[in-house]
Order: structure tokens, then C-alpha cells, then sequence
């Protein structure tokens, strides 16, 4: 649970700070579940991202760039009417839960000053934004809660706000010394852990900070722990931190030192609360986006790899069909050498083959004459000589299909990043694999961004994210005499090696080759041959794939892929 109480109280408390007497100057809602904010007061321009989304609720200031969607939703335009212009008066927690009011001050259409609420509740699925008139009556929501969502509960614009029902727990800026002496009292006598008890008594902590809590175990030192806590938090003397994994992936954020994840996770400290809860919230976003958007384009890659592998094995089928017809061939040829011999009506000629001397029984067709069933013969080999011509022609064009698709699949794995899985949806559409999506609006003309990196004796070295890059770093971006890499028949990036007028060193190529091993499938294997050769010796076929060239005058080298600021 990344927002407990506690963060919340350390929030609100920085964000009064920060935004109490500040003008409202814009507001947009680029999202259904999300608002943005544009004010001016004493640190000059802000800006307040809020949100109900299940998996990334809150408020914090934000540094982020959103898009403004050119028609704003019904509540955004709500929201304009009634508060921007309007200036933020205070930023107050709401006793000790997961509940943040901004309260705002404006004036309507006659210039008579009101009193407004905006009410952001950090509750998970149950997380919601609300604007309240200064009577208390909802003036509108981003979620509606209807009676058949909630019979005891609803959200509607026109009704008198209710807050979420209380849970039974002692607030934890109210839990007493006494309090906490109970609580280890009956752990004690129960058997069960001082943590779960603290959690389930006492309101406003998560699960980590309980156990944070719970860790002294003696009554006196957990209520001076929590004391610790409370007065950091009154005072603004917080520790923002987020813990990630050792893949980069946020695990848990908290304004306190969460002991038992020290040891577990990277601590990624920040200044302000606001900034860790935007870096968490925005890098698990992103994780999942990757995640989600990755798999989408996986499956459409397995999907269309079947239907390519079946193509690939009909069409050896009808090729070995059409080997085994070439004896139509020596059928009319042998039927036209004894035609003399064959009589009228016959169903069969038995007749020696003169290439072998062997005895070969012809099957005939009754109806027609022996010259005539001869044409047969010839017109079927002829048509399977075609077909062979053809299906072969197929056969190759659908291997270089499931080579180039296999590649796309590999970068899929390898993206890092929302726009990577993008641009590879992108080649996949634009290679008519995967039927093109409908997108609003212009898309932006994408630059492209390889991975660069530089040896440890100075070469810099690109390697591609995609297919398209490949292209381009190949193509556009190397010189004639700089040095291109790729991994054996293994799918992967092209690396380039700049040499800028320097001849290669040994070590730059074993490292280039390592960058070319550890972006490709065989990552994570020993010992990967990369094939390496100039520039000037790698040409792309017409009409091939993105990514997919040919080349001369290689050299192979075998090396251990490495994560490229491990190398030596």
C-alpha cells in the first residue's frame, strides 16, 4: 500500500505549503480518471496531478507532461466553470485517512464569492475525486456511485456528500502509550504478531509501516516508534523513499525507513513526497504498460508465426508432391519411345526404361490414345514444374517471414519502454501482420533512439531496438567503413561500430561483438558467434523485411554477452 495515513498527512502538509493561496489558472483531464491542474502562487508555476485510477490513485505536484484532449470531458468542463480562476486556501487530511480536501475560493458569473471542496479519496478501487458546493452538495465526480453500485453510498451530483464509513481503529495520531501496551498484551496472550494487531487497531498505517512499528516489540519502545513517527510527520521531517527491485520495478513507496525492505529492495531517496509518489506511481505504470503492451504484441506475434509455420510446412508438403511428380516426365517420354507397341484401350504399358533398364508398368487411361495419354503425362509434369517453381519461391519468402518475425518477437522481450512496444506494433501493422489500429489524431513522426554506448578504449557503438532501426543505424547512420555486427543466426539488433578514422582494436570489437550478443536471444547463453563485417559489405535484398540484410567477407567471433556497463 504505497498512500497510508501517514504519507497522507505528510502530503497534505506539503502540499499547503506549496499550494495554499495559489491561483488556479488551468484545468484538463487527460484521462477519464485523471485531472491536471495549472496554478500560480508563491513557488510560481505548479502542477497538481489528481486521480481516481484503481492502480495509481492520489494527488501529488507533477513535472510530467500530459496531453490535453482537444474535446475535455463533462466534468473537466464543470470543473472550469466553477473553479479555475478560483485560489486554493488550504490542503487538510481528513482526520487520520486516506482522504485529502483542498479547499478553493472563487467567484460565479455575478462576482460573488463561494466556497468550494475538492475531495480526493486514496482508496484503491474505491478511489475517487469530488467537487463539493460550499453546502456540502456534490457538484460533480469523476467516478458516479449509483444506488445499484452502492446502496449505501452514492456519488451523484445534487446529493449531500457522505463520507466513506469509518473503519473501527483508533486513529494512529491518537493511539496512547496505553493503547499499545494492550495491543502487545494480547499478542502475547494470542500467539499472533504484534504487526497484525497495530494494522487491524490502529487506523491510517499500512502493513509495512505496522511492522516498521511493531519492530521494538517492547509496549514502551512501538509507542515511541510511533511517537517518532507522528512528530516527523507534524513537523515535515520526512524521508520520501522508493523501494525497487533489483529490475528497476517500484515496490512500495513511504515517507519513513521501512527496515525489513533495506535489505531487500534499492532505496531510491527524493526531496519531497510529491516527487517520490510521481516517480513510483509513473515507473509501476509504466512496468505494467510494458508488460501488458509487450504481451499484447507477443501473441500477436505467436499468432502470426503459426500461421506462417503452417504455411511453411503445406508448402513442403506440395513441394515433395511436386518432386514425386517429375515421374510424368519419364512417363510421357517412355510412352512416346513405344507408342507403337501400346495398344488401343489398353489401362497399362509395361515397358523398359532405357535410362536404367529397368522395367517400369505405365498406368493408361482406356479412353484416349497412347499419344494422347503421352500430352497427359507432359502437361502434369509441366504443371508440377511450375508449382515446384512457385511453392519454392513461397517457401523461401515465408522462412524470411518467420526469421524477421522471430526478430520482432525477441525486441518485444527486449523493449524497455511504452514507446519501444509502440513502434514495434507500428512495423508490425505497416508489415501487414497485425491489422492497423485507429488512432485520433496526427501521429508524431518518430525519431529514432538506439542504445548507445562506448567501449572502455573510446568507439562509440549503437545498437538498434527494432527492425526499423536496424535499418536505419545500417543504412543511414554508418559509414561505409564502420564496423556491423549481428549474432549468428540468432535474432537481434544490429550494432554498429564507429570508428570515426581510427582503426578497430581488438577490444573494441570483442565488445561491440559482446553489445551485439547481449541484445539478441542468445543473451543469456555462452559463447555466441557474431558475425562482423564492414559496412560496405551488407546490402538489403528488394523487397525484404525491415531488419533484414545479407552480407560478405565476415568474420565470426564467439564471446559472452554482458550488460554493456558491466564490460571491461
Amino acid at each position: 500500500m504505497a498512500f497510508d495515513g501517514i504519507t497522507v498527512r505528510a502530503l497534505a502538509r506539503e502540499l499547503d505549503s506549496a499550494l495554499s493561496g495559489a491561483r488556479i489558472e488551468k484545468i484538463y483531464q487527460p484521462e477519464k480518471d485523471e485531472l491536471i491542474f495549472h496554478v500560480r502562487g508563491k513557488q510560481g508555476k505548479l502542477k497538481v496531478y489528481a486521480s481516481s485510477n484503481n492502480a495509481h490513485p492520489g494527488i501529488f505536484l507533477t513535472e510530467g507532461d500530459y496531453d490535453n484532449p482537444v474535446n475535455p470531458p463533462g466534468f473537466c468542463m464543470m470543473l472550469r466553470k466553477l473553479i479555475q480562476g478560483g485560489r486554493i486556501e488550504t490542503v487538510r487530511q481528513k482526520d487520520a485517512e486516506r482522504i485529502i480536501e483542498v479547499a478553493i475560493s472563487s467567484r460565479d458569473e455575478l462576482g460573488v464569492e463561494t466556497r468550494k471542496k475538492l475531495i480526493v479519496e486514496i482508496m484503491g478501487k474505491y478511489s475517487n475525486v469530488t467537487l463539493l458546493h460550499g453546502s456540502g452538495k456534490i457538484a460533480g465526480s469523476l467516478k458516479r456511485i449509483t444506488p445499484e453500485m452502492d446502496r449505501a453510498r452514492q456519488v451523484l451530483p445534487g446529493l449531500i456528500y457522505e463520507y466513506p464509513p469509518k473503519q473501527e481503529k483508533i486513529p494512529f495520531t491518537e493511539v496512547t502509550g496505553s493503547d499499545i501496551a494492550a495491543m502487545c498484551a494480547e499478542s502475547s496472550e494470542s500467539g499472533r504478531p504484534l504487526s497484525e494487531i497495530i494494522l487491524s487497531d490502529v487506523g491510517g498505517l499500512s502493513p509495512a509501516a505496522a511492522r516498521e512499528a511493531a519492530l521494538p516489540e517492547e509496549p514502551g519502545k512501538v509507542f515511541a516508534r510511533i511517537e517518532e513517527i507522528r512528530q516527523c510527520v507534524s513537523e515535515g521531517n520526512v524521508s520520501p523513499v522508493v523501494y525497487e527491485d533489483p529490475e528497476g520495478k517500484p515496490k512500495d513507496f513511504h515517507v519513513i525507513r521501512i527496515d525489513e525492505y533495506e535489505n531487500i529492495y534499492d532505496a531510491k531517496h527524493f526531496g519531497t513526497v510529491s516527487a517520490a509518489a510521481e516517480y513510483y506511481y509513473t515507473h509501476r505504470e509504466q512496468s505494467n504498460r510494458i508488460s501488458q503492451k509487450s504481451a499484447a504484441v507477443r501473441s500477436a506475434v505467436n499468432r502470426a508465426l503459426k500461421k506462417q509455420r503452417l504455411k511453411k510446412q503445406r508448402l513442403s508438403e506440395d513441394i515433395l508432391k511436386a518432386k514425386r511428380d517429375e515421374k510424368y516426365r519419364l512417363y510421357g517420354e517412355l510412352v512416346t519411345a513405344n507408342i507403337h507397341l501400346i495398344k488401343p484401350g489398353a489401362s497399362e504399358a509395361v515397358v523398359t526404361n532405357y535410362y536404367d533398364g529397368t522395367e517400369v508398368t505405365i498406368p493408361l487411361d482406356e479412353r484416349y490414345s497412347a499419344a494422347k495419354n503421352a500430352q497427359i503425362f507432359f502437361r502434369k509434369y509441366s504443371k508440377s514444374r511450375t508449382a515446384l517453381k512457385e511453392k519454392a519461391r513461397q517457401l523461401s519468402e515465408t522462412d524470411a517471414n518467420i526469421e524477421y518475425l522471430l526478430s520482432v518477437k525477441e525486441f518485444a522481450d527486449e523493449a524497455r519502454t511504452v514507446e519501444d512496444i509502440d513502434r514495434i506494433r507500428d512495423e508490425l501493422e505497416e508489415s501487414g501482420f497485425v491489422r492497423r489500429q485507429k488512432r485520433p489524431g496526427v501521429r508524431k513522426k518518430e525519431t529514432p533512439h538506439p542504445y548507445s554506448y562506448r567501449t572502455s578504449d573510446g568507439f562509440d557503438v549503437l545498437a538498434g531496438r527494432n527492425n526499423k532501426e536496424n535499418d536505419y543505424l545500417t543504412f543511414k547512420v554508418a559509414g561505409r567503413n564502420d564496423i556491423w555486427f549481428h549474432t549468428k543466426d540468432i535474432p537481434g539488433s544490429h550494432v554498429i561500430l564507429f570508428l570515426k578514422g581510427r582503426e578497430a582494436t581488438d577490444r573494441a570489437i570483442f565488445e561491440a561483438a559482446s553489445i551485439a550478443a547481449y541484445h539478441s536471444k542468445g543473451r543469456n547463453s555462452d559463447n555466441v558467434p557474431v558475425d562482423y563485417t564492414q559496412v560496405r559489405y551488407v546490402r538489403k535484398p528488394n523487397g525484404a523485411r525491415p531488419g533484414m540484410v545479407i552480407f560478405t567477407d565476415n568474420h565470426t567471433v564467439y564471446v559472452t554477452p554482458k550488460r554493456p556497463d558491466a564490460l571491461a
